[in-house]
């Protein structure tokens, strides 16, 4: 059936019940027979790089000129990026299955003995935008933690996204596993994604990843449990105590190194104790990047932009940054804490102190010192590979990897006991 005539409810639906039913052979299924379909799925990516490659290019096309570089730079796959997915499933299947681990035990004085263990949470909706290769983590990562995953990727990577996909059902095929373990939406209707919103008799728990138009919209009309961010407006603050040197190099790869994701810096904090010395440093180090700053940063530097008060909450995703010149660490933990959305913020100083207060004052789900917030990412965190970065407070916080993707039930051992 074709794209066009597929209806969005009755679609949604059936991938829906496929995916329970795959979800609860998925519970019992052994860590070898799971480490052995994602091994067999990353055979598969390599073995399909040149049409992977080639519908790629199709996705890139259907894109070029009207999306930005940065938007282009998340969407296209090459040879490397896809053997980098291929190894990340090899990782993860190296990685400790998180199902069937003991959390906790005790003893009641009744003499029953009780038992929380990690379980699957059950189908997983992912909802993502340009990247496909967060096809491949999502699916790698669902399948290793014993989830079913319905993938609704971004109509600009469907044809990339059917590739994976295809992929990763070959390598559960090659298992045993039931291929309807990883299923994608074949409609780019907009009307799926709201059905997969709603389909609280199939869907466990829905996952959005991209920009903030796409989190705000499933925030808002989800009947499911969502585990989300809205942005990564993340910081990076050069406090007066900071090797400069150092600092300048962290920045610029935090804010440089890859512009489009979300752990890139879009604000950058400066002591003014050491700003004369920090801006210009910066702007020569980074002569690629576009800088609006407060009165005072522009001040010290002609090359600084002035800055609208928007510009200090804007996720830029492009080689853009903000910078707000501060008196000292107090106005800029109160800065942060004003302006952050919560993903990553970092201090680079050599005062164990001022470090300690900011990790401790800033609530952001990673915090860091001296080290650029790109390193705010499922893979540097050792997990093998994330399926987002979560803002909220609650099951799962940062990078959402194999743990975060159970949860838990109790088992009680008895003996014949009856409560009195």
């Amino acid at each position: 059936m074709t794209d066009q005539k597929l209806d969005p409810a009755m679609h949604v639906r059936q991938l829906g019940e496929r995916a329970k039913a795959a979800s609860r052979q998925l519970v019992g299924a052994s860590t070898e027979a799971k480490n052995t379909a994602l091994e067999e799925a990353a055979k598969a990516l390599r073995a399909a790089t040149g049409d992977l490659v080639a519908a790629n290019a199709k996705d890139v096309e259907s894109v070029r000129g009207s999306k930005p570089d940065s938007f282009i730079d998340r969407l296209m796959l090459d040879e490397s990026r896809i053997e980098s997915m291929a190894a990340a499933l090899e990782q993860i299947a190296r990685l400790p299955d998180p199902v069937g681990r003991t959390l906790a035990t005790f003893e009641r004085p009744n003499g029953l003995t009780i038992e929380r263990v990690a379980v699957p949470i059950g189908v997983i909706g992912m909802i993502y935008e340009s990247r496909p290769n967060v096809g491949a983590d999502a699916s790698a990562l669902c399948l290793k933690s014993g989830n079913a995953v319905i993938l609704r990727g971004g109509s600009e990577s469907r044809y990339s996204t059917r590739t994976i996909v295809e992929c990763m059902r070959a390598g559960l095929k090659a298992a045993g596993l039931p291929e309807d373990a990883v299923q994608s939406v074949q409609t780019t209707a907009r009307e799926a994604v709201a059905e997969i919103l709603q389909a609280v008799d199939t869907v466990d728990l829905v996952i959005p990843r991209g920009g903030r138009g796409l989190v705000e919209l499933v925030r808002d009309q989800a009947r499911v449990p969502t585990l989300l961010h809205l942005d990564g407006n993340c910081h990076s603050y050069i406090h007066e105590a900071a090797d400069l040197a150092k600092s300048v190099a962290i920045v610029r790869n935090a804010k440089l190194r890859r512009t489009g994701i979300c752990g890139a810096t879009e604000s950058i904090v400066i002591d003014q104790a050491i700003a004369e010395q920090a801006i210009p440093a910066l702007l020569d180090a980074m002569p690629d990047c576009e800088f609006r700053g407060d009165v005072l940063s522009a001040g010290i530097d002609a090359r600084v932009l002035p800055a609208s008060e928007e510009d200090f909450g804007t996720e830029y995703l492009d080689a853009i940054a903000s910078i707000k010149v501060v008196e000292g660490l107090a106005e800029a933990i109160d800065f942060v804490a004003e302006h952050s959305s919560g993903h990553t913020d970092a201090i680079l100083t050599e005062d164990s102190g001022a470090a300690r207060a900011f990790l401790t004052d800033i609530d952001s789900a990673v915090v860091m010192h001296n080290a650029s917030t790109q390193f705010s990412d499922g893979g540097e965190f050792g997990m093998g590979a994330e399926i987002g970065i979560a803002t909220g407070k609650m099951h799962a916080r940062g990078p959402v990897g194999l743990e975060q993707l159970t949860s838990f039930k109790y088992i009680v051992l008895g003996d014949g006991q009856t409560r009195p």
